[in-house]
Protein backbone atom coordinates (compact mmCIF):
# COMPACT_ATOMS: atom_id res chain seq x y z
CA UNK A 1 0.00 0.00 0.00
CA UNK A 2 0.79 3.41 -0.90
CA UNK A 3 1.59 5.91 1.55
CA UNK A 4 2.81 9.54 2.17
CA UNK A 5 5.54 10.46 4.42
CA UNK A 6 4.52 14.04 4.41
CA UNK A 7 0.84 13.92 3.79
CA UNK A 8 0.45 17.88 5.14
CA UNK A 9 2.37 19.12 2.55
CA UNK A 10 -1.10 18.37 0.22
CA UNK A 11 -2.78 21.49 1.37
CA UNK A 12 -0.11 23.07 -1.35
CA UNK A 13 -2.17 21.74 -4.01
CA UNK A 14 -5.55 23.98 -3.48
CA UNK A 15 -3.13 27.09 -2.20
CA UNK A 16 -1.58 27.06 -5.63
CA UNK A 17 -3.60 25.03 -8.05
CA UNK A 18 -6.56 27.45 -7.26
CA UNK A 19 -4.95 30.80 -7.49
CA UNK A 20 -3.43 29.86 -10.56
CA UNK A 21 -6.75 28.85 -11.99
CA UNK A 22 -8.41 31.68 -11.09
CA UNK A 23 -5.62 34.33 -12.49
CA UNK A 24 -5.31 32.52 -15.77
CA UNK A 25 -9.61 32.20 -16.19
CA UNK A 26 -8.99 36.27 -15.26
CA UNK A 27 -6.32 37.28 -17.56
CA UNK A 28 -8.29 35.72 -20.50
CA UNK A 29 -10.82 38.11 -20.80
CA UNK A 30 -7.81 40.92 -20.34
CA UNK A 31 -5.33 39.32 -23.17
CA UNK A 32 -8.07 39.52 -26.03
CA UNK A 33 -8.11 42.07 -28.52
CA UNK A 34 -10.86 44.16 -29.15
CA UNK A 35 -12.71 45.39 -32.20
CA UNK A 36 -15.68 48.18 -32.20
CA UNK A 37 -17.71 47.24 -34.69
CA UNK A 38 -21.89 48.40 -35.41
CA UNK A 39 -23.24 44.75 -35.41
CA UNK A 40 -21.28 41.26 -34.76
CA UNK A 41 -23.58 39.43 -37.90
CA UNK A 42 -21.37 38.54 -39.85
CA UNK A 43 -19.43 36.61 -37.18
CA UNK A 44 -22.43 34.41 -36.07
CA UNK A 45 -21.83 30.93 -36.56
CA UNK A 46 -18.10 30.31 -36.37
CA UNK A 47 -16.67 28.46 -33.31
CA UNK A 48 -13.85 28.94 -31.11
CA UNK A 49 -10.54 28.17 -32.44
CA UNK A 50 -9.12 24.83 -32.03
CA UNK A 51 -5.50 27.08 -31.37
CA UNK A 52 -7.83 28.29 -28.23
CA UNK A 53 -8.53 24.63 -26.94
CA UNK A 54 -5.02 23.55 -27.41
CA UNK A 55 -4.21 27.14 -24.87
CA UNK A 56 -6.11 25.49 -22.53
CA UNK A 57 -5.04 22.06 -22.90
CA UNK A 58 -1.20 23.50 -22.40
CA UNK A 59 -2.11 25.31 -19.62
CA UNK A 60 -3.67 22.02 -17.99
CA UNK A 61 -0.47 20.19 -18.62
CA UNK A 62 1.44 22.59 -16.63
CA UNK A 63 -1.17 22.59 -13.51
CA UNK A 64 -0.57 18.79 -13.72
CA UNK A 65 3.07 18.76 -13.85
CA UNK A 66 2.67 20.84 -10.52
CA UNK A 67 0.45 18.48 -9.26
CA UNK A 68 3.03 16.25 -9.78
CA UNK A 69 5.79 18.33 -8.04
CA UNK A 70 3.98 18.28 -4.94
CA UNK A 71 2.34 14.79 -4.29
CA UNK A 72 6.48 13.90 -4.72
CA UNK A 73 7.24 16.96 -2.09
CA UNK A 74 5.03 14.57 -0.40
CA UNK A 75 6.84 11.43 -0.63
CA UNK A 76 4.90 8.62 -1.63
CA UNK A 77 6.45 4.97 -0.12
CA UNK A 78 5.31 1.92 0.64
CA UNK A 79 4.33 1.65 4.27
CA UNK A 80 6.40 0.31 7.13
CA UNK A 81 4.97 -3.19 8.56
CA UNK A 82 5.99 -5.09 11.11
CA UNK A 83 5.81 -8.44 11.36
CA UNK A 84 6.08 -10.82 14.88
CA UNK A 85 7.56 -14.73 14.04
CA UNK A 86 8.90 -17.35 16.50
CA UNK A 87 12.49 -17.89 16.37
CA UNK A 88 15.23 -19.69 18.67
CA UNK A 89 17.55 -17.12 20.52
CA UNK A 90 19.57 -16.91 23.20
CA UNK A 91 22.10 -14.38 25.59
CA UNK A 92 25.83 -15.99 24.90
CA UNK A 93 29.26 -14.28 25.94
CA UNK A 94 32.13 -15.57 24.50
CA UNK A 95 35.55 -15.28 26.73
CA UNK A 96 38.28 -15.71 25.21
CA UNK A 97 41.63 -16.03 26.32
CA UNK A 98 44.27 -13.66 24.88
CA UNK A 99 47.05 -14.83 26.64
CA UNK A 100 50.60 -14.98 25.27
CA UNK A 101 50.39 -19.08 25.71
CA UNK A 102 47.65 -19.23 23.15
CA UNK A 103 50.02 -18.81 20.56
CA UNK A 104 51.18 -22.35 20.89
CA UNK A 105 51.39 -24.25 17.44
CA UNK A 106 49.30 -27.18 18.27
CA UNK A 107 46.81 -26.06 16.52
CA UNK A 108 47.02 -24.73 13.03
CA UNK A 109 48.66 -22.18 12.49
CA UNK A 110 47.86 -21.44 16.42
CA UNK A 111 45.53 -22.33 19.16
CA UNK A 112 44.29 -18.38 18.68
CA UNK A 113 43.74 -17.88 15.43
CA UNK A 114 42.22 -21.35 15.22
CA UNK A 115 39.99 -19.91 17.95
CA UNK A 116 39.40 -17.19 16.55
CA UNK A 117 38.33 -18.56 13.43
CA UNK A 118 35.72 -21.06 15.57
CA UNK A 119 34.56 -18.16 17.25
CA UNK A 120 33.57 -16.28 13.62
CA UNK A 121 31.64 -18.99 12.03
CA UNK A 122 29.52 -20.02 15.60
CA UNK A 123 28.77 -15.92 15.53
CA UNK A 124 28.02 -16.13 12.05
CA UNK A 125 24.91 -18.44 12.57
CA UNK A 126 23.77 -16.96 15.58
CA UNK A 127 21.19 -14.43 13.67
CA UNK A 128 18.82 -13.86 16.34
CA UNK A 129 21.30 -13.84 19.74
CA UNK A 130 22.35 -11.48 21.81
CA UNK A 131 26.14 -12.01 21.83
CA UNK A 132 28.99 -9.97 23.59
CA UNK A 133 32.46 -10.43 23.46
CA UNK A 134 35.03 -10.24 27.25
CA UNK A 135 38.89 -10.68 26.22
CA UNK A 136 40.94 -11.46 29.07
CA UNK A 137 44.47 -12.70 30.00
CA UNK A 138 45.83 -10.95 33.33
CA UNK A 139 42.95 -8.51 33.40
CA UNK A 140 40.15 -8.80 31.21
CA UNK A 141 37.83 -6.36 29.17
CA UNK A 142 35.01 -6.12 27.42
CA UNK A 143 35.76 -5.90 23.09
CA UNK A 144 32.18 -5.86 22.48
CA UNK A 145 28.91 -5.44 24.75
CA UNK A 146 25.94 -7.12 23.96
CA UNK A 147 24.71 -6.63 20.57
CA UNK A 148 22.69 -8.70 17.40
CA UNK A 149 24.55 -7.07 14.78
CA UNK A 150 26.80 -9.69 14.10
CA UNK A 151 29.06 -8.15 11.65
CA UNK A 152 30.63 -6.21 14.45
CA UNK A 153 30.84 -9.32 16.37
CA UNK A 154 32.87 -11.03 13.48
CA UNK A 155 34.92 -7.49 12.84
CA UNK A 156 36.30 -7.47 16.55
CA UNK A 157 37.05 -10.91 16.47
CA UNK A 158 38.86 -10.39 13.77
CA UNK A 159 40.72 -7.67 14.66
CA UNK A 160 41.60 -9.11 18.31
CA UNK A 161 45.07 -9.45 18.92
CA UNK A 162 47.42 -11.16 20.91
CA UNK A 163 48.83 -8.43 23.73
CA UNK A 164 46.31 -5.95 23.69
CA UNK A 165 46.35 -7.12 27.49
CA UNK A 166 48.43 -7.42 31.03
CA UNK A 167 49.77 -10.98 30.29
CA UNK A 168 48.91 -13.62 32.85
CA UNK A 169 45.49 -15.98 33.36
CA UNK A 170 42.75 -14.25 34.90
CA UNK A 171 40.23 -17.19 34.55
CA UNK A 172 38.01 -15.75 37.15
CA UNK A 173 37.53 -11.75 36.11
CA UNK A 174 36.95 -12.84 32.35
CA UNK A 175 34.13 -14.85 33.97
CA UNK A 176 33.51 -12.19 36.32
CA UNK A 177 32.97 -9.80 33.40
CA UNK A 178 31.13 -12.01 31.14
CA UNK A 179 28.49 -11.79 33.97
CA UNK A 180 28.24 -8.13 34.33
CA UNK A 181 28.06 -7.97 30.37
CA UNK A 182 24.65 -10.96 30.23
CA UNK A 183 22.80 -10.97 33.74
CA UNK A 184 20.90 -8.22 32.54
CA UNK A 185 20.01 -9.92 29.35
CA UNK A 186 15.94 -10.37 28.90
CA UNK A 187 17.02 -13.82 26.94
CA UNK A 188 15.36 -16.71 29.34
CA UNK A 189 18.80 -18.49 28.31
CA UNK A 190 21.99 -17.06 29.55
CA UNK A 191 25.13 -18.83 28.81
CA UNK A 192 29.01 -17.89 28.72
CA UNK A 193 31.50 -20.14 26.40
CA UNK A 194 34.93 -19.48 28.10
CA UNK A 195 38.02 -20.56 26.18
CA UNK A 196 41.36 -20.75 28.28
CA UNK A 197 44.48 -22.83 27.55
CA UNK A 198 46.12 -22.47 31.06
CA UNK A 199 45.43 -22.26 34.96
CA UNK A 200 44.27 -19.39 36.53
CA UNK A 201 47.06 -17.42 37.83
CA UNK A 202 46.48 -13.96 38.55
CA UNK A 203 43.03 -11.93 38.99
CA UNK A 204 40.73 -10.48 41.27
CA UNK A 205 38.24 -12.94 41.42
CA UNK A 206 38.41 -16.44 42.48
CA UNK A 207 37.22 -19.16 39.82
CA UNK A 208 34.80 -20.88 42.20
CA UNK A 209 33.79 -17.49 43.46
CA UNK A 210 32.62 -16.36 39.63
CA UNK A 211 30.73 -19.85 39.66
CA UNK A 212 28.54 -19.58 42.14
CA UNK A 213 27.65 -15.59 41.20
CA UNK A 214 27.19 -17.31 37.82
CA UNK A 215 24.53 -20.15 39.33
CA UNK A 216 23.10 -17.37 41.10
CA UNK A 217 22.22 -15.56 38.07
CA UNK A 218 21.23 -18.64 36.17
CA UNK A 219 23.81 -18.38 33.80
CA UNK A 220 25.22 -21.65 32.33
CA UNK A 221 29.13 -21.76 31.75
CA UNK A 222 30.32 -23.88 29.20
CA UNK A 223 34.30 -24.40 29.54
CA UNK A 224 36.81 -25.21 27.23
CA UNK A 225 40.31 -26.25 27.79
CA UNK A 226 42.25 -25.60 23.95
CA UNK A 227 45.29 -27.03 23.96
CA UNK A 228 46.35 -31.03 22.58
CA UNK A 229 47.50 -33.78 24.65
CA UNK A 230 51.47 -34.24 25.77
CA UNK A 231 53.74 -31.54 24.75
CA UNK A 232 53.43 -28.31 22.35
CA UNK A 233 55.36 -25.36 20.94
CA UNK A 234 55.19 -22.36 23.32
CA UNK A 235 56.07 -18.95 23.09
CA UNK A 236 59.35 -18.14 25.48
CA UNK A 237 60.90 -15.21 23.62
CA UNK A 238 61.36 -12.28 21.12
CA UNK A 239 64.94 -12.27 18.99
CA UNK A 240 66.45 -9.06 18.31
CA UNK A 241 64.17 -8.91 15.03
CA UNK A 242 61.27 -9.46 16.74
CA UNK A 243 60.23 -13.17 15.40
CA UNK A 244 58.80 -14.89 18.33
CA UNK A 245 60.85 -17.81 19.71
CA UNK A 246 59.38 -21.13 20.56
CA UNK A 247 60.22 -24.02 22.80
CA UNK A 248 58.29 -27.37 23.22
CA UNK A 249 56.69 -27.99 26.49
CA UNK A 250 54.35 -29.70 28.38
CA UNK A 251 50.34 -29.03 27.92
CA UNK A 252 49.28 -28.18 31.41
CA UNK A 253 45.25 -26.88 31.30
CA UNK A 254 43.70 -26.97 34.53
CA UNK A 255 40.77 -29.37 33.30
CA UNK A 256 39.87 -29.77 37.85
CA UNK A 257 39.14 -26.00 37.70
CA UNK A 258 37.32 -25.86 34.70
CA UNK A 259 35.00 -28.86 34.92
CA UNK A 260 34.24 -27.30 38.43
CA UNK A 261 32.95 -24.27 37.06
CA UNK A 262 31.01 -25.73 34.40
CA UNK A 263 29.22 -28.43 36.90
CA UNK A 264 28.50 -25.56 39.44
CA UNK A 265 26.41 -23.68 36.51
CA UNK A 266 25.00 -26.37 34.89
CA UNK A 267 27.44 -25.91 31.95
CA UNK A 268 29.60 -28.78 30.53
CA UNK A 269 33.43 -28.80 29.85
CA UNK A 270 34.87 -29.76 26.78
CA UNK A 271 38.55 -30.63 25.77
CA UNK A 272 39.31 -29.45 22.52
CA UNK A 273 42.82 -31.09 21.69
CA UNK A 274 42.50 -29.63 17.62
CA UNK A 275 40.84 -27.25 15.81
CA UNK A 276 38.82 -29.66 14.22
CA UNK A 277 37.64 -31.03 17.94
CA UNK A 278 36.78 -27.45 18.62
CA UNK A 279 34.79 -26.70 15.75
CA UNK A 280 32.68 -29.97 16.63
CA UNK A 281 32.27 -28.57 20.54
CA UNK A 282 30.88 -25.45 19.07
CA UNK A 283 28.59 -27.12 17.09
CA UNK A 284 27.55 -28.89 20.04
CA UNK A 285 27.20 -25.72 22.43
CA UNK A 286 25.27 -24.49 18.85
CA UNK A 287 22.28 -26.99 19.31
CA UNK A 288 22.02 -27.12 23.28
CA UNK A 289 21.90 -23.16 23.36
CA UNK A 290 18.32 -22.52 21.79
CA UNK A 291 15.73 -20.72 23.28
CA UNK A 292 12.09 -19.87 21.70
CA UNK A 293 11.59 -16.42 21.19
CA UNK A 294 9.31 -14.05 19.63
CA UNK A 295 11.33 -11.50 17.52
CA UNK A 296 9.70 -8.09 15.47
CA UNK A 297 10.98 -7.72 12.21
CA UNK A 298 10.75 -3.87 10.91
CA UNK A 299 10.34 -3.62 6.98
CA UNK A 300 12.36 -0.92 6.01
CA UNK A 301 10.60 1.91 3.69
CA UNK A 302 10.95 2.72 0.14
CA UNK A 303 9.82 5.61 -1.59
CA UNK A 304 8.46 5.30 -5.12
CA UNK A 305 8.17 8.95 -5.87
CA UNK A 306 10.00 7.91 -10.05
CA UNK A 307 6.29 7.22 -11.84
CA UNK A 308 5.59 10.82 -10.61
CA UNK A 309 8.69 12.26 -11.95
CA UNK A 310 8.75 10.78 -14.76
CA UNK A 311 4.98 11.78 -15.27
CA UNK A 312 6.19 15.28 -14.14
CA UNK A 313 8.90 15.35 -16.73
CA UNK A 314 6.29 14.30 -19.71
CA UNK A 315 3.80 16.86 -18.74
CA UNK A 316 6.80 19.53 -19.07
CA UNK A 317 7.76 18.38 -22.35
CA UNK A 318 4.25 17.64 -24.03
CA UNK A 319 3.76 21.53 -22.68
CA UNK A 320 6.35 23.32 -24.19
CA UNK A 321 6.52 21.42 -27.38
CA UNK A 322 2.89 23.18 -28.17
CA UNK A 323 4.30 26.27 -26.48
CA UNK A 324 7.02 26.67 -29.09
CA UNK A 325 5.30 24.80 -32.11
CA UNK A 326 1.31 24.77 -32.50
CA UNK A 327 1.16 28.17 -29.94
CA UNK A 328 4.28 29.73 -31.06
CA UNK A 329 3.52 33.63 -30.73
CA UNK A 330 4.99 35.53 -34.05
CA UNK A 331 6.18 39.21 -33.01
Amino acid sequence: MINLAHPGLLWLLPVLLIPLIAWYIYSQDKNEPEMNVSSTRAFDGMGTSWKVWLKHFSFALKMAALACLIIILCRPQTKDSWSTSDVEGTDIVIALDVSTSMLAKDFSPNRFESAKKVATQFVSGRDHDNIGLVLFAGESFTQVPMTMDNATLVNAIGQTEIGALEDGTAIGDGIATAINRIRDGKAKSKSIILLTDGSNNTGVVAPNTAADIARKYGIKIYTIGVGSNGTAEYPVAIDYAGNIQYQRMPVVIDETTLKNIAATTGGKYFRATSGSVLRNIFSEIDKMEKTHMDVQRFTHTEDHYEPWAMLLLGLLLLSLLLDYTLLRHIP
